[in-house]
């Protein structure tokens, strides 16, 4: 029993199709059309950010390619992103949220967990109802609230009914609610984790639960130990105040390229495309990276990720760029077309602290590097992404032609990594 929890302080709210819902809010005609909010379906490199109950209906899926999308739904509308609006009713939400609490923790644009032990009103299932009522009410807007004693299962509780619910997980009820779930519905089995679980039959959470701690870690070392966790209901994490910073644990982008890469001249140009915003951000955030991570999906739609250690931790790159250009060859077959590629760069650590023997000639030459790349960060932000750009990003502007940093939207990594 998890004594020292009380039941249901700690909600999860997740507004449903939220990006599609605030476009269906602007334009009421979309209502009554299956529509998706994606990016330039002339270049293949935009995906389905959010879709409507019609497109959902005929099996269009969040993050598939355009063109996959429009396969399925033929008339399927698609709407450009309007971030500055998604923005305004993501802060009109946690507004509202405040209004019960100040420990208000975001996950993403559009989800929150809030955690209401010692306020006025700790029955996390009214206030659910309230918040639910209100946000359609006040802003047009329909959310789905799981309720608990842990954030694991607030948010298990949240994807279960959808949309405009709520659902309660308590001490009492969980073994019958969670345990029967399939086990990839818990958060942060990622694709990787959840193979690894089927090949040895686990497919519901009960069976995870049921391998117990000790076999978990030596299947995947102390991640093992959180997967348990989480699993069981134990998870004892709090949900952040506002305003408190959340460590970076990895920074990435990935693009689908608007025709297939088979060569290595454009698979380079790509990779250093994507590596240029991944160094960028690192520099941004103060961070450097121990390992940097390809992921690819091939014409066939097979998806695989590799990752090295980097020989030093770099913000560079320079650094960044051609380590992970010699991943993706390693791992490259001839006749494999890429339809899709991504850089990340993981294993974090703060830049400030790293130690650097100014004398020794490699470091002089890495702090000239990070100097003339601090520079290209400085033009870039000034007159445009695409103002300063490497002669390899000249081979065919239209798979090179983005700007990466710009164009992309970061959203939340999981404990376990990207």
């Amino acid at each position: 029993m998890h004594s020292k929890m009380k039941d249901n302080t700690i909600l999860h709210v997740d507004q449903n199709a939220f990006y599609a819902s605030v476009e269906m809010l602007k334009n009421p005609s979309l209502r009554k059309v299956p529509c998706a909010v994606a990016g330039d379906p002339v270049n293949r490199h935009g995906i389905v950010l959010a879709k409507n109950q019609q497109a959902k209906d005929a099996g269009v899926k969040t993050g598939e390619a355009l063109w996959e999308a429009r396969q399925k739904c033929p008339d399927l509308v698609f709407v450009p992103p309007d971030y500055p609006s998604y923005l305004y009713y993501s802060r009109l939400a946690r507004e509202l949220y405040h209004e019960y609490t100040d420990r208000v923790e975001a996950f993403g644009i559009d989800e929150c967990w809030l955690d209401l032990e010692g306020c006025p009103e700790e029955d996390g299932t009214v206030i659910a109802e309230i918040l639910r009522e209100r946000m359609k009410k006040e802003f047009g807007l329909t959310v789905s609230v799981g309720v608990s004693w842990n954030k694991i299962y607030a948010k298990l509780g949240s994807d279960l009914k959808k949309p405009d619910a709520v659902t309660v997980i308590t001490q009492g009820n969980y073994q019958q609610v969670v345990y029967p779930l399939p086990v990839d519905k818990l958060l942060y089995v990622g694709r990787a984790t959840y193979r690894k679980l089927r090949r040895i039959g686990v497919r519901t959470i009960a069976e995870l639960v049921a391998l117990g701690p000790d076999f978990l870690r030596e299947l995947f070392g102390v991640v093992g130990l959180s997967l348990y966790a989480f699993a069981a209901g134990l998870d004892t994490s709090e949900v952040e105040k506002a305003g408190r910073a959340v460590p970076i644990k990895s920074v990435g982008n990935s693009i689908t390229t608007r025709h297939d890469l088979y060569t290595a001249e454009d698979i380079k140009a790509v990779t250093y495309m994507l590596s240029e915003s991944v160094a960028s951000r690192l520099r941004d955030a103060g961070m450097a990276a121990r390992t940097v991570q390809i992921s690819m999906r091939d014409y066939q739609l097979n998806n695989f990720e590799r990752q090295a250690p980097l020989d030093l931790p770099t913000q560079l790159c320079s650094e960044i760029a051609p380590a992970a250009f010699s991943l993706i060859m390693q791992n490259f077959k001839e006749g494999q077309w890429i339809r899709s590629l991504g850089v990340r760069a993981c294993k974090l650590v703060d830049a400030s602290k790293l130690k650097q023997v100014s004398f020794l000639p490699d470091e002089k030459r890495r702090a000239a590097v990070l100097r003339l790349e601090d520079t290209m960060d400085t033009l870039r932000s000034r007159y445009g992404g695409l103002s300063v750009r490497r002669g390899i990003s000249l081979v065919d502007s239209s798979l090179t032609g983005h700007d990466i940093k710009s164009e992309n939207v970061i959203h939340p990594i999981g404990f376990f990594g990207p």
